[in-house]
């Protein structure tokens, strides 16, 4: 044990494994002076996994190959230490699970061992529970037959709702509505400009419809929520807007539905209601939301824990629908929970039962090539929009998307190849000359939201109403570039990409000082404050405003602009000196990029392959563009091939 837990140290002090993992196996060994040491191993390995976005510990994963299944040791270190692979030779699985055997420390279900084996799956307990709380929330509601579901009225609202499609396309919106009418639980899942947020505003119209009959019935209570503020600010204007053109005529008193379809998006915390310093909610199973429907979008980015949180506190009647793509990358915490829901999407696995009632209570045909007699519960709550509506079958941006979702590394080659106007492929040479022109020299260049923010930046004596229009205008502007870092250390990392891009635009004339709080500077926030009502993700411009009334000094004074969370068209003015946890944002990973699109998005590959290249992640970097989307290499070709081939794979067992 002794020696176990000596190269558990080293490995943290070498930055293998986190203090956190070790200190966890020292905590399992004075619980228990007879500990295996391959019980500590997997005590600090699971704890590691946990770090890493993993559910629990795969143990053969581990034995099969621990440097991919654990990415130790890590890229950049030497391996002169002993490596898990090293520690694990010769033990098999049996070997390992006997280890484990402990009572006091291992568990195999409810109870109050640290750490729970399910199999080969070892978890702290903590998630295991938050395992079997979202499993068993989603059957239940599964079980659960709506009433909608044989409504009369249900095939007249969505006809009234879904002009006919074309002959032999089957109108995926329209069955993604009504099996989400059927049952407590359901899944809307597609690409960007599939549809997925017009889908569920007709679903809600169709929901309040059946609810008010002719108009003596009792409103629905509906929740939109997204992960961060600015998803739930996206999606607020999104909604907005979609609420406002709903061909609503074809159903009686349509301003009084129109009326009852909420715009209005929150995020999850604040939908829970947070308690500072605590990972607890005010609204839990002991005192659920008052809800009838909650709507979550972007439900990629919801990690496992929150989502256990988000179950236990609806009521167990209400209807929870999810929003999201699949194919993104998961959430920054532990689990794939988007991601295992839909694992079977692609497919269908429609039953025959599902095929009748979707044909009778839509007219649609679902394809023959979807149908699974042996489809299960879940897979009769998911559907994928198949049809985008956003780029068209010649786009460069959803053509790339689409090869490399497909995982077609030749497919990649061609596009390369070929001209096309919405996407560009360069190389970042050792200078900083192709990074220049992109954040320098293009239209929609950092300099573009910069010489807004000089042009016109009110007179002094302006009223507020004019800086709050002039920072929606800098906001906006900005939004219309964004260079994406796949990795946050190393030459093209996002920490080294925000200090050269400072340096040349101060270079250029359009920051005063490459560092600091400057005129200029974006910023992310990246831990939820409560206080200031920011969340994590949200972006800011540093401009200036006024001095306040009553103050002596007479001038401008330095605040960070935030577009309002409730999507409305508001800005709130933050002191710099308040905001206690915030990166510049010239550059951003891939992963805080999500919920969010930009006009134009430029990807950055780094020179070497790295362990969190994936296919998912080039992905999400391509679908963050609207218009324009650039791959920039630092590497060869075969770095970006790699990564397109590379499956990113969470371990859990969520559909165990």
């Amino acid at each position: 044990m002794k020696d176990m837990l000596e190269q558990l140290a080293r490995w943290a002090a070498a930055g293998w494994l986190r203090d956190l993992d070790q200190a966890f196996a020292a905590f399992m060994a004075r619980e228990a002076g007879d500990a295996d040491p391959l019980l500590l191993l997997a005590a600090a390995l699971a704890s590691h996994q946990l770090g890493r976005g993993h559910a629990c510990l795969d143990l053969q994963a581990t034995l099969d190959d621990g440097a991919v299944a654990l990415a130790l040791p890590p890229e950049d270190s030497d391996a002169t230490e002993a490596t898990p692979a090293g520690l694990l030779a010769g033990v098999d699985l049996t070997r390992w699970q006997r280890a484990l055997a402990h009572p006091r420390l291992v568990g195999s279900g409810p109870g109050s061992t640290p750490l729970v084996l399910e199999g080969a799956r070892l978890y702290l307990r903590r998630y295991w529970q938050h395992e079997r709380t979202v499993r068993e929330a989603i059957a239940q509601r599964l079980a659960l037959v709506q009433p909608a579901a044989d409504n009369p009225g249900l095939r007249a609202a969505l006809d009234a709702l879904f002009p006919p499609a074309a002959a032999g396309e089957t109108d995926w919106q329209k069955v993604a509505c009504a099996l989400a009418a059927r049952q407590g639980f359901s899944i809307v899942t597609g690409g960007p400009g599939t549809g997925k947020t017009t889908t569920v505003v007709k679903l809600l119209a169709v929901l309040q419809h059946l609810a008010l009959g002719d108009g003596g019935g009792r409103r629905l209570r509906i929740r939109l929520a997204a992960p961060t503020g600015k998803a739930a600010a996206r999606l607020n204007a999104s909604i907005a807007g979609t609420v406002q053109g709903l061909p609503l005529l074809g159903l009686p008193n349509a301003a009084a539905l129109r009326a009852a379809i909420p715009t209005e998006v929150s995020t999850v915390h604040r939908l829970l209601g947070s308690r500072p310093d605590t990972r607890h909610f005010r609204h839990d199973a002991r005192n659920p939301l008052p809800v009838d429907v909650l709507v979550l979008d972007e439900a990629s980015m919801v990690d496992l824990e929150m989502m256990a949180a988000v179950l236990a506190a609806l009521p167990s009647a209400a209807r929870l629908v999810l929003l999201g793509d699949k194919d993104q990358l998961a959430s920054v915490e532990a689990g794939a929970v988007l991601g295992a829901l839909c694992r079977r999407a692609d497919e269908g696995h429609y039953t025959p039962a599902t095929r009748d009632w979707v044909r009778a209570a839509t007219g649609e045909i679902l394809p023959a090539y979807l149908m699974d007699r042996q489809g299960l519960p879940l897979d009769q709550a998911v559907v994928k929009l198949r049809k985008s509506h956003r780029f068209s079958t010649d786009s460069g941006i959803g053509r790339l998307a689409g090869a490399v979702n497909d995982g077609s590394v030749a497919s990649v080659r061609n596009l390369a190849r070929q001209q096309h106007a919405d996407i560009a492929f360069t190389s970042l040479g050792a200078d900083d000359a192709a990074l220049r022109r992109l954040v320098l020299e293009g239209p929609d260049s950092y300099r573009h939201y910069l010489e807004i923010l000089s042009a016109r930046q009110p007179a002094l004596a302006a009223p507020r109403a004019a800086f709050d229009a002039w920072a929606a205008q800098v906001l906006a502007a900005y939004g219309a570039f964004q260079l994406l870092c796949a990795v946050r250390k190393g030459p093209q990392g996002v920490e080294r990409m925000n200090q050269r891009i400072a340096a040349m635009l101060h270079t250029a004339g359009l920051l005063r000082a490459a560092g600091g709080w400057t005129l200029g500077r974006p910023v992310m926030v990246t831990r939820n404050d409560y206080g200031l009502g920011l969340m994590n993700g949200d972006v800011g411009i540093t401009l200036a405003l006024p001095h306040s009334e009553g103050e002596a000094e007479a001038g401008w004074k330095l605040r960070v602009a935030f577009a309002a969370s409730d999507g409305s068209s508001g800005i709130r003015w933050v002191l710099p000196s308040r905001l206690q946890a915030v990166e510049t944002v010239f550059a951003m990973t891939v992963h805080k990029s999500q919920g969010s699109e930009f006009g134009h998005a430029a990807l950055v590959l780094p020179d070497r392959m790295s362990r969190v290249l994936t296919r998912e992640l080039v992905y999400t970097g391509i679908t963050r563009a609207r218009n324009r989307f650039t791959l920039a290499s630092a590497g060869d070709a075969a770095v970006l091939e790699e990564a397109v081939q590379r499956r990113m794979e969470r371990a859990g067992g969520l559909l165990a």
